[in-house]
Order: structure tokens, then C-alpha cells, then sequence
């Protein structure tokens, strides 16, 4: 498509003079949001406190302020990519107009209401936002930027430069994460996305033989310290190598997620044998671990478990059920959340332990004794099945309770929570990044009325938004990344790139079938498996609604 169709100068002006005009805007964006933390805040604290029945009856207020944080974390990130890139001598011409977009697009959003769901929209009154506020927000760069930042002749510019699969630099500053990138990038598009789709559609376990390649390159022992035979590398390197992974296959992506759990729970509160015994395992790929918490009653109210271990002499006894269990059956450990006091409710009775088990064939998937399970049918996210675990008085030795002390389970799930949020986000920025690539693919290749459909602006327009919102969802993960591995607090942040990438994964599935129109609703076209992959991530680890939960309580407790 012709990339110069923008017919005035005030494009070229506004790209120009981008940094500096965001960087006058985003101050605005800040004040409405300490405004907004404000006003939420005092429809839910009293006293200093925040009191929870307020909080559940401000719900759609709290969850919008989760949104309205994200977005503005969002802009401050995206400002904060351009300029690193700026000052490198590598914010091209495509930087700056995806810089552009996100900030005209945002900040109109943020005056007249963000989608926080298919079927709800949170306006700036909903939040206690005033006509003065929103007055006040409006400065001369804001007001720019509205009218200008994100127009029909702006995404077809961005179109443009898109249109060979350059999607802009990505900003890691770092050369070892651009080859371990690479690296990835190639094992990937070799050995994984050309059987992803067959896979799927044949609802098979992921080869073993893929498994055990990515044992080799490091992706179990990715964040594991060089003292216990792991890579050593940071969060920020997760997020690139669960990228790349994901943008071929969700499920070969997701992988590691469970090593990833496994590895932080016992390096942060396991014994010193404990550690010695299963971080080098799980590092090298010989242990394949699954976590074992969601229960079919509780979801995410872990605090109502009712799995019990009761002690006998040397050992627990296991006794419950549990649900949505990735991978159980091809798994050589599982770390299992129960209940060791019985006559404590809520998360203090809980504790966690380190369960051996063999490995499960098609034949016998569950062989241990005192353990059953069965398989749950889904629509996608199938390389590692899911199933329903039973536990009949199943025998698990005191030794492998974690840590050595009864009542530290929640505490020590709660801990690997950052890591499996940004995790999470990076797995969704790889499936984001997968259906843009389908859908524009498509659409070059795809003619109708005597040209591609790329030339049309309701479809190029649609692929140029989902480049910038993708590129939004990964500066907000790898900030996240770069918080952890400084050792500094970043529950928030990592909830926020995990709501917002989720968001952009589905989106951009969506737009990306809708593309393809009719063949996109056929099994043949990977993009109906992607769609289904999509689907998922704005309900596990955190269903989209308790993460916005979470993150609105803790800006609401920074606010005090």
C-alpha cells in the first residue's frame, strides 16, 4: 500500500516534536489519575483504612482505577521507551508514530471511557472525576494530541511501515537479550510453528522431543541461580524468551511457567535440601513440575481451600480434589497447596508441599497411588491437556512439606506472584504478537475488488492499532521485568501487564479473524487456534476481574 498517504504536514510536525510534546502531556494524564486515587479512595476508606464491603460495592470504580493506572503507566512507559531510543540514534520515523498513536489514543480514552470488559465501559464520573477535573486535564498538548495522535491518516502511515513485518524496535538495551532473542526467534519458527496447528486441531501433548530441546537451550533453568546448574538471567530475559515462544505456541510458551512457579517457590522458601535437591532437576528439565492449587469451589479464593494433609506419624495424608490442572499427567513433581490445620480457616492453615510422582502414560496417566485424575476438554491452550486431580488418603513424607514448617503455603505462593504475572503478560504479548502477523499476512496476500484488502482503511487501520498496543503491553511487562530484577515491589506493575497484554491477546485475535473473515472461522486457518489460545489468558493466573481487584487495593493502600 502506498505508506504517503497523509495529505497535510501535521503529521510530519507532530512526529517531529513527539517527545517533547508528550512529555508536556503526561503530567496531565498523572494529575487526573492522583485525582481519580482520590476520589475512589474515599468512596472505599474510612478512617485511614480501606474497608472491603466498600470496596466490593465500588467494584466497577475500583476495577475502572486499575484501568485508568494501567493506561497511564502505559503512556509513562511508552515515553520512556522513545526516549531511551532516542537517545541511541534508533527512534525512527515508526517509533515516534506508534509513540504518536498510544498517547492519542490513551488520553482520549481516558476522558471519555475505557472498555474494561466487551460489555462495560468505566467513565471518568463513574470514578468521581469532575467536569473541573477533566477541564483542567484538557492542556494545550493534551488537546493536541486528541485531535491528532491517533487519526485514520496516522495508522495508515503506521500501515505503511508495517507492511514488511517490521513492527519497531522492541527497545531492549542489552546485546545479550537481542541474541537470546534471536536465538529463540529461530528455534521457534524452525521446530515449533510449523506443527503448532497440527497439535491443536489433533489435541495433542506437545512432543517430548520438543520438551527436551528446550531443556538444552536453558528454559527451565532460565531465572535459576548459576549455583543450582540454572542460566542465572533475570525476569527480564524470561519475558523475551516466553515472548518469542509464545508467538509460535502458546502451549510451547507456557512450559516453563510451571518450572518458572516450581523453582521460585523452593528457592525463596525451601529448605536448603530442598534446594539442593530439586533446583538443579528442575533447572536441567529431569523434573517437570505443575502446580496443584485451584480447587473446583474456590478459584481464586484460595483462603476456602479445602484439600487437607493430615499427619501420620512420618507422613501426610492427602484427602480432596482439585481442577484446571496444566500438564498433570506428564509431570514428575507437583507442588500441592493444602490444608494442614484443620481448625484454622482462611490462608493460615495452608501450607505447601513438594510431591513425587512417576510420570503418566496415555495408558495410566496418573499411576500413583492414592491419586486419580481425569482429562477437561478445552478449546484451546491444549499442548499440556488439563485435568481434575482426586487425592484419596495419597501419601506424601513430612520431608517434602516446604520449608519444614505447617502454615506457609499462601505466604509462599504469594511470593512467586510477580514472577508468574510478568510471565503471564509475556506469554500474552507472544500471542498478540502471533495474530497481528496472521492478520497481516492475510491481508497482503488476500484480494478483493481488484486489490488486497491491506489497502482499505478499516483493515490496515485495525493492523496499525494492534502494532501499537502490542508495543504499549510489552514496554509496561519489561518495566515490570526490570522492577524485579532491581528487587524492588512491583505487584502492581506486574498486574497491570498481565490485564493489559491479556487484553491486547484477545483483541488483537479478534480483529485478526475478523480479518480473515469466513476462513478465519475455519479450523483449517491458525488464526481460529490462536483465538482460542487467546481466550484464556484474561482468566488464568488472575482472572482479569481480580487482577483490576488487586491492583485497585494496592493503589488505594499507596494512596494512605
Amino acid at each position: 500500500m502506498d505508506a504517503n498517504v497523509t495529505g497535510t504536514g501535521t503529521i510530519s510536525a507532530l512526529r517531529e516534536d513527539i517527545l517533547g510534546l508528550t512529555a508536556d502531556a503526561l503530567p496531565a494524564a498523572e494529575t487526573l489519575l492522583s485525582v481519580a486515587r482520590r476520589t475512589v479512595g474515599d468512596m472505599g476508606i474510612e478512617g485511614g483504612r480501606i474497608v472491603p464491603a466498600k470496596i466490593d460495592a465500588q467494584q466497577t470504580a475500583v476495577h475502572g482505577l486499575s484501568w485508568f493506572a494501567t493506561y497511564v503507566e502505559g503512556l509513562r512507559q511508552m515515553r520512556g521507551w522513545a526516549g531511551r531510543l532516542d537517545q541511541e540514534g534508533r527512534l525512527d520515523r515508526l517509533e515516534r508514530l506508534m509513540l504518536q498513536a498510544a498517547y492519542g489514543e490513551y488520553l482520549n480514552q481516558l476522558q471519555g471511557g475505557i472498555a474494561i470488559s466487551q460489555v462495560e465501559i468505566v467513565r471518568p464520573a463513574d470514578l468521581g472525576i469532575s467536569e473541573s477535573d477533566l477541564a483542567a486535564f484538557r492542556t494545550e498538548p493534551v488537546l493536541t494530541l486528541m485531535a491528532s495522535g491517533n487519526t485514520e491518516k496516522v495508522r495508515a502511515e503506521i500501515a505503511g511501515l508495517i507492511e514488511h513485518g517490521d513492527f519497531g524496535h522492541a527497545g531492549l538495551d542489552d546485546e545479550t537479550l537481542q541474541l537470546i532473542r534471536d536465538q529463540f526467534r529461530r528455534f521457534a519458527e524452525e521446530q515449533v510453528q510449523p506443527h503448532a496447528h497440527d497439535w491443536h486441531l489433533k489435541d495433542q501433548l506437545i512432543p517430548i522431543g520438543i520438551v527436551e530441546q528446550m531443556a538444552e537451550l536453558g528454559v527451565f533453568g532460565l531465572t535459576v541461580p548459576e549455583q543450582w546448574g540454572g542460566l542465572g538471567l533475570g525476569k527480564l530475559a524470561m519475558c523475551v524468551v516466553t515472548e518469542e515462544l509464545s508467538r509460535a505456541y502458546i502451549g510451547v510458551g507456557s512450559l516453563g511457567t510451571r518450572s518458572e512457579i516450581a523453582a521460585e517457590l523452593i528457592r525463596l522458601g525451601g529448605t536448603e535440601a530442598q534446594k539442593q535437591i530439586y533446583l538443579p532437576k528442575i533447572a536441567s528439565g529431569e523434573i517437570l513440575p505443575t502446580a496443584v492449587f485451584t480447587e473446583p469451589n474456590t478459584g481464586s479464593d484460595l483462603a476456602s481451600l479445602r484439600t487437607r494433609a493430615v499427619r501420620d506419624g512420618n507422613v501426610y495424608r492427602v484427602t480432596g480434589n482439585k481442577t484446571w490442572i496444566t500438564h498433570a499427567a506428564r509431570t514428575d513433581m507437583m507442588t500441592l497447596l493444602v490444608r494442614t490445620d484443620q481448625g484454622q480457616l482462611g490462608y493460615k492453615g495452608l501450607s505447601m508441599l513438594l510431591v513425587e510422582k512417576p510420570r503418566g502414560t496415555d495408558a495410566d496417566p496418573f499411576p500413583k497411588q492414592g491419586m486419580n485424575g481425569g482429562e477437561i476438554g478445552v478449546l484451546g491452550y491444549r499442548g499440556m491437556k488439563e485435568y481434575e486431580l482426586g487425592f484419596d488418603g495419597m501419601e506424601v513424607p513430612v520431608s517434602q512439606l516446604l520449608g519444614g514448617e505447617e502454615g506457609q503455603g499462601f505466604k509462599q505462593l504469594m511470593a512467586t506472584f510477580e514472577s508468574a504475572r510478568i510471565q503471564t503478560a509475556a506469554r500474552a504479548i507472544g500471542v498478540a504478537q502471533n495474530a497481528m502477523e496472521l492478520g497481516l499476512r492475510y491481508a497482503v496476500d488476500r484480494k478483493q475488488f481488484g486489490k488486497p484488502i491491506y489497502a482499505f482503511p478499516r483493515v490496515h487501520g485495525k493492523l496499525a492499532w494492534m502494532a501499537v498496543e502490542t508495543m504499549i503491553a510489552r514496554q509496561i511487562t519489561y518495566f515490570a521485568g526490570r522492577e524485579k530484577d532491581s528487587d524492588r515491589r512491583c505487584d502492581i506493575e506486574a498486574g497491570m501487564a498481565k490485564l493489559l497484554a491479556a487484553r491486547v491477546a484477545w483483541s488483537n485475535a479478534d480483529a485478526a479473524l475478523q480479518i480473515h473473515g469466513g476462513n478465519g472461522y475455519a479450523l483449517e486457518y491458525p488464526i481460529s487456534r490462536v483465538l482460542c489460545d487467546a481466550r484464556i489468558l484474561n482468566i488464568f493466573e488472575g482472572a482479569a476481574e481480580i487482577q483490576a481487584q488487586v491492583i485497585g487495593r494496592g493503589l488505594l493502600a499507596q494512596r494512605n
